[in-house]
């Protein structure tokens, strides 16, 4: 049977994540590479720590009257008799005016109410076991779930009148399928890779909606250089076939074990035995004792973490630390047993609840370093690891055209994705050579989309040089990133600029994409949300709509959260979309849900435009256009009798009886309205006289807007509209861009940015663009999406709309009118950001430094991991800024982890909140330098970056010399230069990239 500090070091070994010592990714990696040092802690320190607290002051005298007690009874046994002491350690009154007796007793009498050292060590020991056993479930420190009447949580309240409250309120949602691209692990000296691959299955033989995890076990490799195994998986919906052989429950159990007997099938006994041994040796033993391998033990693991959610704690230390408090106050101090023992044992009773304290602090301080650094990699401003720019040639110099031409890969990508026929000869072509045919057909396709991937940098360079205010002419920009990451990057350039806001999250119905841990579906959801309406409300502007779409299952929630964070907007109100024409039969309680919400904040809709064209002027009434109104009232006689009157039209005498309901006007308002010649009058006694409303008096061409919106616009729209455009179904229910561009009027502004960081399969995008077609606006639009088909829907979707207004089969119905594409998009932008994931596996250690570190205090508790990694790339190696153009970051991308150049320029660029209007490169014998110039609140910026490694006096010398006579700085109000330099007034852009790279999060 364990001890009480043998059972608390296995927790803390849960807690330190010793069970996964043979994982080899993200944070399980930073944890191996400390876990000697960590394990020293848990076996030494901790121990030592107590002892030293109980040879403390009283404590320590409890514990030597204790041992003196013993030995006294000893004595007592050997000298008198074995019977002169009970089992409860009385002495018999026979003895108790003997020498040993007295002593005895005295001893006794002052270990009345106290305790020997064992037991308070076990104490102590149970105490710390008990505290942070309530805190940690698989791998999170969250507030598990207590049915005592006794335990309570202390929540955090400061009076306001509704307070919304939820179990990882305090906590940051990390979505795992951005945590396990790449599930790496060791076994006998072999490392196995399950890596995540996208489906290759066509959609319309997929069954279902619940997705599972299934390796394509035909695919494994086995690389027996390098001892390394790669599983490939797939996550996604079964097919019908394998709904049949995995049956109806327990489905990824029936995955796994099918795959435990396939994947050791692909491995030849003869040429990968040490890859079988390592898959096949023994990892652990069940509670029955049966044996389970690495293989199967991983496989568990990797379904298990992959289909939960994973959470990183805001305050770690200042939770726990609170927790504790309230623990020590309500559960270890015991007022009754302190009475008991007397005022002589109260003092050591206060330091047991310090020894308590201060070994539970410690814990605390380990922890919240580990916790505390995964935090400063998710909250870090993350690196763009890729720019590329999709331009309309239209907009394209033609000087640029020759060298489109020749550009293959470009002209393969627009016939799959267009349908081009460049080939095709016509009078104009007919005999022209193929380059010469294809730039004709440049000319003729203003609204061909150019990306700048297919081209190299020195073409890049030039035609982005050729726009004289870039980011005025981008359109619209594409981030593949999560969204939360996304939303940090933009805040400084974008902060309160945005006009609106259109969301579509995930509705936690348990069958879209949304992940979370069982029992804690809502409070997850919560969480995930939380974050991201806080840089929403962050980045619209004072007279910004805010619109998410929701349905019933969070939107009492969602109502609650958004009304805590919104800021200067107020809740508009709560529009109705009649998303479905149809009735669902399916549902069992017989109900059919055919609507969803939009909530919407902000400070007013624009409404809705009245039909100007039904004002005219028939009569030629010199007081302009009108129309005519109803004038019947809507209350009987006895609640409104004033406006109950026959009424006469005073040329002819025709006499119009009342209305059931009355007249809307009493008499008096009729007679004016009579005088002023606004009544239309009927030829009939039977009409209804009526009221003209002249154009000229309106006060807004618009009407209030109805929360019934959507009027005939369906969820089939969207998915049909996405069926013309590729011709298979990709996307299930996506919003129809109809419904996106009614929300997109309302905010009453046809020169804005319109952002949705649930992007989806694009439709706010191509909503955007057919409005600004339709009425000529310059809005833009930014798309946030970090899913796998950012590159196979949401990208092509918005090039193809870009293209052709009009879509059947996958195929254009035709062409761009010369207006509409005038009116299309000039530039589009989409870039990748590193990922969190990405974050930790490009951290690094120091041992040299980290071995210098060690003599100081609460080094190994609090700074460890920040010391021993600051060097890392993905923490910013300012060192390597000598650089800028080599700057190397491990990033995870279509399966596979691979080497990537960072775009530092415009990282930097986001973080200064630079608006770019001109990119230019020089060349200086063979130095490149890069710069931007743009503005900030009206202040002209200048940034020049160039490799400055090995520079001695003279090269900067020269540096100074060429900007001075290319005139790079001339008019900028602050110039940011990478690394030292001699150029007058310039800054070291260093201490503000790290700073801004790093800021602290308001939340």
């Amino acid at each position: 049977m364990n001890t009480p500090l043998e059972k608390f070091q296995t927790l803390l070994r849960e807690l330190f994540q010793f069970d996964c010592a043979d994982l080899d990714f993200g944070i399980y990696r930073i944890m191996n590479y400390k876990r000697v040092v960590i394990e020293k802690f848990i076996t030494q320190d901790l121990p030592k720590a107590v002892a030293e607290e109980l040879d403390r002051d009283s404590l320590a005298e409890q514990s030597q009257v204790a041992r003196e007690l013993k030995e006294v009874a000893d004595q007592i046994r050997e000298t008198i008799g074995e019977d002169a002491l009970d089992a409860n350690g009385n002495l018999a009154e026979s003895y108790h005016r003997t020498r040993l007796g007295k002593r005895y007793q005295d001893l006794k009498a002052k270990t009345a109410g106290g305790h020997g050292r064992e037991t308070l060590e076990a104490n102590i020991f149970n105490h710390l076991y008990s505290f942070f056993s309530r805190y940690y479930q698989d791998g999170d420190f969250i507030s598990k779930r207590r049915y005592s009447k006794r335990q309570r949580y202390a929540i955090p309240y400061n009076g306001e009148e509704v307070y919304l409250y939820w179990a990882n309120s305090d906590q940051y949602y990390v979505k795992t399928a951005e945590y396990f691209h790449d599930y790496t692990f060791t076994s006998h000296d072999v490392t196995i890779h399950f890596k995540l691959r996208a489906a290759n299955i066509e959609q319309n033989n997929v069954k279902g909606d619940k997705r599972f995890f299934l390796p394509r076990t035909r695919e494994t490799e086995w690389d027996e250089t390098n001892s390394q195994l790669i599983i490939p998986f797939e996550y996604r919906p079964l097919t019908g076939q394998e709904q049949i052989a995995y049956g109806k429950k327990n489905q990824q159990e029936a995955i796994i074990a099918e795959a435990l007997i396939e994947i050791s099938k692909q491995l030849s006994p003869k040429k990968a035995i040490q890859a079988l041994a390592a898959i096949t040796a023994e990892k652990r033993k069940t509670i029955e004792g049966e044996s389970v391998t690495f293989l199967e033990h991983h496989l568990r693991q990797y379904t298990r973490r992959n289909t939960s959610d994973f959470f990183i704690h805001k305050d770690l230390k200042g939770f726990l630390s609170r927790e504790l408090d309230f623990y020590l106050k309500n559960e270890v101090l015991n007022l009754d047993e302190m009475e008991t023992a007397g005022e002589d044992r109260g003092e050591g009773w206060f330091q047991v609840m310090r020894a308590i304290k201060t070994v539970g602090g410690r814990i605390i301080d380990f922890l919240d370093q580990i916790e505390s650094f995964q935090k400063m990699l998710w909250e870090k401003r993350k690196f763009i690891t890729e720019t590329q720019y999709c331009i309309t040639v239209g907009n394209i110099n033609e000087n640029f055209y020759p060298d489109i031409a020749v550009c293959e890969p470009q002209w393969e990508e627009w016939k799959e994705l267009f349908h081009i026929d460049e080939e095709k000869t016509d009078l104009f072509n007919s005999g022209k050579k193929k380059k010469e045919r294809r730039v004709i057909f440049l000319k003729d396709h203003p609204t061909l989309v150019l990306d700048t991937k297919h081209f190299d940098v020195d073409f890049v360079d030039s035609l982005l040089a050729s726009f004289d205010d870039l980011d005025g002419k981008i359109d619209g920009v594409l981030i593949h990133s999560e969204n939360y990451q996304a939303l940090n990057l933009l805040l400084e350039k974008y902060r309160e600029k945005i006009k609106c806001i259109y969301i579509d999250p995930p509705y936690n119905t348990g069958n879209d994409d949304f992940l979370y841990r069982d029992v804690y579906q809502h409070s997850s959801w919560l969480s995930m949300m939380r974050d991201r309406l806080w840089y929403s409300f962050k980045l619209l502007s004072p007279a910004g709509l805010f619109f998410v779409s929701i349905d019933d299952i969070e939107q009492h929630y969602l109502r609650i959260l958004a009304d805590s964070l919104i800021g200067n907007a107020e809740f508009i109100g709560q529009f109705i979309w009649k998303s479905r024409q149809n009735k669902d039969n399916r549902n069992v309680t017989g109900a059919s849900i055919d609507h969803e919400y939009v909530l919407t904040y902000g400070r007013r809709v624009k409404g809705e435009q009245r039909k100007l064209d039904q004002y005219n002027n028939p009569d030629n009434d010199p007081r302009g256009p009108w129309t005519s109104a109803n004038m019947v009232g809507i209350l009987p006689e006895e609640q409104r009798p004033n406006c109950h009157f026959d009424l006469v039209n005073p040329d002819t005498g025709i006499n119009y009886e009342k209305p059931k309901l009355g007249w809307r006007y009493d008499k008096n308002t009729m007679n004016k309205l009579i005088e002023e010649k606004r009544i239309i009058w009927p030829d009939s006694k039977n009409g209804r006289p009526r009221r003209k409303v002249f154009l000229p008096e309106l006060k807004s061409e618009f009407t209030g807007y109805s929360s019934l919106i959507g009027n005939s616009i369906y969820t089939r729209d969207g998915t049909a509209e996405m069926d013309a455009l590729f011709f298979k179904r990709i996307v299930d229910f996506p919003k129809p861009s109809e419904l996106i561009r009614e929300l997109i009027m309302q905010s009453g502004n046809d020169d804005c940015v319109i952002i949705d960081f649930f992007a989806g399969s694009g439709t706010t995008g191509h909503a955007v663009i057919n409005l600004n077609r339709e009425d000529g606006g310059n809005r833009k639009f930014i798309l946030v999406e970090m899913a796998d088909y950012f590159d196979t829907v949401l990208l092509p979707r918005i090039k193809k709309v870009t293209f052709s207004p009009e879509w059947k089969d996958g195929k254009p119905k035709r062409m761009a009118t010369k207006e509409e594409a005038e009116r299309s998009p000039r530039i589009i932008k989409y870039i990748r950001l590193e990922s969190y994931e990405d974050a930790l596996n490009n951290i690094e250690f120091d041992d040299a430094s980290g071995q210098q570190a060690l003599g100081f205090e609460d080094y190994l508790l609090k700074y460890m991991l920040k010391w021993e990694t600051r060097a890392s790339e993905t923490l910013l190696n300012v060192e390597k800024l000598a650089r800028p153009f080599s700057y190397k970051l491990h990033i995870h991308s279509d399966g596979q982890t691979r080497e990537k150049i960072a775009d530092i320029p415009e990282t930097f660029n986001y973080l200064l909140g630079l608006h770019v209007q001109t990119r230019y490169v020089y060349n200086d014998d063979g130095r490149r330098y890069l710069v931007y110039h743009g503005f900030i609140d009206h202040r002209k910026i200048a940034v020049i970056w160039r490799e400055t490694e090995g520079w001695k006096k003279a090269d900067f010398e020269r540096d100074k010399r060429f900007i001075t006579r290319q005139k790079i700085t001339e008019g900028a109000d602050e110039i940011y230069v990478n690394g030292d330099s001699f150029i007058p007034k310039a800054k070291a852009l260093e201490p503000l990239f790290k700073a801004r790279m790093f800021a602290p999060i308001e939340v």
